[in-house]
């Protein structure tokens, strides 16, 4: 029988407590934490790290400008070049980077949708059964990314270009109220634009990815297997996903508390590194670039991967929490979560020969 969200988070709840405590086992709570960072299953919030600004050179003497903040400091094509060549390279490995780990958390979504589902963790195991599945589901969120971009894109582009066709940005003074109401009704609609999107990237990954995994489907059947069954109840499914916002926001303030003394312990010393090289007098130079990028891409892998340590818990509780409410709703899932007990077989009988009667007593000699 369906159930509602709110019955749900308690057997989550108490399923979280058995995968991770009972027993603790610090092995499976690592490879959790890298599943769920891969995973994208992260439930934090103030991990926007900002970067450190160096200064070119040091004030000269008097009110003479330095070349940091002239407005045309000595133009040297080579130096610009080596910029640009760099700029470049961090745009394209930015890049390959994205995409390789668009393929990884493609992937890795399976395997902690596996993971929670046994409650035990293995990484290599769980490539090997779940990396054809994770290149559908890689396919799948390319598609995402492309038609968003495309929706936005009319979205923003269709008014824009309406209200530059009537000359609204030539003569801004004579159509100001119109074009207040139009940038309000923008960002309306582009709020609108981003709860959709982030329900279908929600339903995707809790509902979508159980039905890829047991009936082998690719994203095309998949979705239309998923609609088939949320067509009966539409508010549950509504209710489950706000439900779900609501979880995540308290998720985002208790482990962002929970965060912050690991974070302070690493980006302290990294903030007093900057400020030593502000005193050295480094400047801003293709080599001083380079290693600001490889070390403040290795800080930030490492503060990713303390964040994801200490959100183990919500890692395997949200998915834990879609699992029993999509678990009443599809056969297939629910069979995997509550199997039948096993029937234990009796040994068979055997039927023991009847037991010998007793001897007789002898009968008494005649008497005379």
């Amino acid at each position: 029988m369906p159930v509602s969200a709110v019955d749900c988070v308690q057997p989550a709840l108490q399923r979280t407590r058995d995968q991770l405590f009972r027993p603790f086992r610090l092995g499976q709570w690592s490879r959790l934490a890298l599943v769920g960072f891969l995973a994208a299953e992260l439930h934090i919030s103030g991990c926007n790290f900002n970067g450190f600004n160096f200064p070119v050179s040091h004030p000269r003497r008097g009110n003479e400008l330095t070349s940091t903040f002239a407005p045309f400091p000595h133009f040297d094509p080579a130096r610009i070049a080596q910029f640009a060549a760099l700029f470049a390279a961090i745009v394209a490995v930015a890049i390959v980077l994205f995409f390789i780990f668009l393929y990884l958390n493609s992937v890795f979504r399976f395997i902690l949708f596996d993971s929670v589902l046994k409650k035990s963790c293995s990484i290599s195991q769980g490539w090997s059964r779940w990396h054809r599945a994770g290149r559908r589901y890689f396919l799948w969120q390319i598609v995402l990314i492309i038609a968003e971009g495309l929706f936005l894109g009319v979205l923003l582009g269709v008014p824009l270009a309406l209200a530059a066709a009537l000359g609204w940005f030539r003569n801004a003074d004579e159509h100001l109220a119109r074009s207040v109401l139009g940038v309000i009704c923008l960002i309306g609609l582009f709020l609108v634009f981003l709860l959709l999107a982030a329900a279908v990237q929600l339903l995707a990954k809790d509902f979508l990815v159980p039905i890829m995994a047991l009936e082998d489907v690719d994203f095309a059947d998949g979705w239309s297997r998923l609609m088939a069954l949320m067509r009966p109840e539409p508010g549950k499914y509504a209710i489950y996903l706000l439900l779900k916002i609501v979880l995540t926001i308290a998720a985002a303030i208790v482990f962002g508390i929970l965060t912050l003394i690991p974070i302070l312990a690493l980006v302290v010393p990294a903030a007093l590194a900057v400020f030593a090289g502000y005193k050295a007098g480094l400047g801003w130079n293709v080599t001083t670039v380079s290693v600001a990028v490889i070390f403040g891409g290795m800080l930030m892998a490492v503060l990713v991967y303390v964040v994801a340590l200490v959100s183990v818990p919500a890692t395997v509780f949200f998915p834990a929490f879609s699992i029993y409410f999509f678990a009443s709703r599809y056969p297939k899932l629910d069979a995997l979560l509550n199997p039948p007990p096993p029937v234990s077989e009796l040994p068979p009988v055997i039927d023991a020969p009847p037991p010998d009667s007793p001897p007789l007593p002898p009968s008494p000699e005649p008497i005379g």
